[in-house]
């Protein structure tokens, strides 16, 4: 690792359930809008499912891409490439702006083209090997996000494919900021998607019991913190930031929305889907983020937490915030507003950290009406905070006991 080097953001991009890019996608976090929508129709209704809520797509990739385009694709790469291309804009990059050799791409996911598989499985039940199509492979694979953002940049200082569940998305960014770090790239694109809204993927969270069952109030179903949540509600989505060596980013003349200070990741080695009862894990990977970071702990002005709105998740991880970072910090949670993006929520969360250090404003956590009183830190709801800070952090969280935490400060 370099020291001397400094990992800046200059570019944002994203397509949630709140919306088909970032602003409208912050427009929503702080005015107190939902995401989550009820399902009609479909598998919920062919298989009979007891939770028949979502947080969809609010643009489909399918308005944005060409047509053809979009047909080679799996949802969960349409949503990545949407992004990306976002975020490569909003950086002020063009074709000659970074040399190939030294631009990087990381997209992590959690799930993959699950759509394709099992769509196409079905067309080889149904109508035997003829039906199935040539493209299926790099549509269900999980580093095809990656590789066609890769190859839509024409990135050549390496591709890479996180995949460590619903920490996905965060990991990315800790592998990019590596790679600037340790000189093997000045610009790195990373981030997260995810796309496996299937009547697979939720049957296996219903039989899991971690999902909310709030058929009847979709838009205060995922509630994080809350004495009376019952489960995460399942979303898609895609976030991507451009990261960059400092130095190549100003010498560009690039606006810089601040800079990624440093990373932290960690395993509990405790059990497939359930963290650390104590948080152990999670605190370490915090820790380490300050560790590489710089930044004191008294720094941190807020943390926006993993909190899925599940029963004992939402418990653990303010006792690891307070083992790392102390009892000064305001928490919030943005999957109140957006579900839950799995592999997607960490880079889409980066997002939301990166934008409130830049406004002076935390959002609140929707959905918050009677706090946990075994979450005993001060949690952000009802209105934006308006407050100065300089740094905080972003946790992610994923089944098999990944841990990635980032911190993120002002310039």
């Amino acid at each position: 690792m370099t020291a001397d080097i400094d990992v800046v953001v200059t570019g944002l991009g994203a397509t949630t359930p709140l919306g088909g890019d970032v602003a409208s996608t912050w427009e929503g976090m702080l005015t107190g809008r939902s995401g989550v929508s009820a399902m009609v129709g479909g598998f919920v209704e062919q298989y009979d499912l007891p939770v028949r809520i979502t947080a969809r797509l609010a643009v489909e990739p399918t308005e944005v891409l060409p047509r053809v385009e979009a047909r080679r694709l799996d949802r969960c790469e349409q949503a990545a490439l949407v992004a990306a291309r976002q975020a490569w804009a909003d950086a002020g990059h063009d074709d000659d702006s970074v040399d190939k050799e030294r631009l990087g791409v990381i997209i992590g996911t959690g799930i993959g083209g699950a759509r394709t598989l099992l769509e196409q499985d079905d067309l080889i039940e149904e109508h035997g090997l003829r039906k199935v199509s040539p493209l299926s492979v790099p549509m269900l694979m999980p580093n095809g996000p990656a590789a066609y953002v890769g190859l839509d940049l024409k990135a050549r200082a390496g591709v890479h494919a996180p995949v460590s569940a619903c920490a996905s998305g965060a990991e990315s960014l800790a592998w990019a900021w590596r790679m600037i770090k340790t000189g093997e790239a000045d610009v790195v694109v990373a981030g997260g998607t995810e796309a496996c809204i299937t009547a697979v993927t939720m049957a296996g969270f219903i039989q899991a019991r971690t999902m909310s069952s709030r058929n009847d109030d979709p838009a205060r179903a995922s509630r994080p913190f809350d004495a009376n949540r019952d489960g995460f509600v399942l979303g898609e989505g895609a976030g991507v930031l451009v990261l960059e060596r400092a130095d190549f980013a100003r010498a560009r003349g690039a606006k810089i929305y601040g800079r990624l200070a440093g990373v932290g990741l960690s395993s509990d080695g405790h059990h497939i889907t359930a963290a650390d009862p104590e948080g152990l894990g999670q605190s370490r990977a915090i820790s380490a983020a300050l560790r590489t970071s710089g930044v004191a702990a008294s720094d941190i002005a807020h943390v926006n937490c993993h909190a899925t709105s599940t029963p004992v998740g939402d418990v653990i991880e303010p006792q690891a915030v307070r083992r790392s970072v102390g009892d000064h910090v305001l928490l919030t949670a943005p999957k109140g507003h957006h579900g839950h993006l799995l592999g997607a929520s960490g880079a889409v969360e980066a997002i939301t950290t990166v934008l409130s250090l830049r406004d002076g404003v935390i959002p609140p956590t929707l959905n918050l009406v009677d706090q946990d009183p075994k979450v005993d830190l001060e949690v952000v709801t009802g209105e934006p905070r308006k407050i100065d800070q300089i740094a905080a952090v972003n946790n992610s969280f994923g089944f098999g006991g990944h841990n990635a935490s980032l911190v993120f400060t002002t310039v």
